[in-house]
């Protein structure tokens, strides 16, 4: 925690890459305990983010009491986006970014400031690639916390949303190559929120095609199988737009869709 505070005492302002997702709303936390109104965090509303992850955006930045602003970001205008390609995430950062900085400039902020984690150094995460290019600051990634260091930093700082599941964006439920609409990130997201509403949190609807299919946690599954009405469900999923409905039974993992570009590597 000392050398996070320490970076953010050196920067006088920061405007920090905020998504409401559990990193960016510690990093958001800490340099507002350090720079008080200098500090200040952004989300980028597009197709792609959940209304419900917008609002909970809101309300944690209210809670944790820094100024905060929302921007429209239109990746969905760059085809270079919605042609899906294995790269997608460095043109969708490139977009947050090229937005983010001139606001930034603009309103004196000479630092831009992201959640990305120690961890997310190891995956595939061209977006990386797009925010080092535009000078933005990665905190926790530059000491090494981890994503279960932002868990344990974010619980010891009484942060109710410390065990919050991962919320990537919507354009992440959908196999490279498969061309991404407003439409179909719609119906995804309307998807999802069914089965929150239901009281599953951990999960993902991936679409493929006019295929919806259903990632739970193993250890949910068959309860899930038991306990649920799963003709309900094919039935409510097919008035979003889904001709088919199926359940994972691998479950959901983490990048599932990124074991596609380790099989090419493999050359299997």
């Amino acid at each position: 925690m000392a050398q996070l505070t320490a970076i953010f005492a050196e920067m006088d302002h920061a405007l920090i890459a905020y998504s409401g997702g559990v990193d960016s709303t510690l990093v958001a936390k800490i340099a507002q305990d350090v720079l008080g109104d200098r500090a200040l965090a952004v989300t980028a509303d597009s197709p792609s983010l959940l209304p419900d992850d917008l609002e909970d955006a809101r309300v944690q930045a209210a809670m944790i009491g820094i100024r905060h602003e929302i921007v429209s970001t239109h990746e969905m205008d760059n085809p270079n986006y919605t042609s899906n390609p294995i790269n997608r995430c460095y043109f969708c950062k490139s977009e947050l970014h090229d937005t983010l900085k001139p606001l930034a400039l603009d309103r004196g902020y000479p630092y831009v400031v992201d959640g990305i984690n120690a961890d997310d150094l190891s995956d595939y995460r061209p977006g990386i690639q797009a925010a080092h290019e535009r000078g933005v600051r990665s905190p926790l990634a530059e000491v090494g916390v981890s994503k279960l260091d932002v868990r344990a930093l974010s619980k010891q700082l009484n942060l109710p949303w410390w065990d919050k599941p991962a919320q990537p964006c919507l354009s992440s439920r959908f196999p490279y190559g498969e061309e991404i609409t407003v439409a179909k990130l719609q119906r995804v997201g309307r998807a999802e929120r069914y089965l929150r509403d239901r009281g599953y949190r951990d999960l993902r609807v991936r679409s493929e095609g006019d295929t919806a299919r259903i990632e739970l946690p193993p250890e949910s599954i068959k309860e899930f199988v038991l306990t649920t009405d799963l003709n309900q469900i094919v039935r409510e999923f097919q008035t979003y737009g889904f001709l088919y409905v199926t359940l994972d039974l691998e479950g959901y993992r983490s990048g599932k869709l990124n074991q596609v570009l380790q099989t090419a590597a493999a050359g299997l």
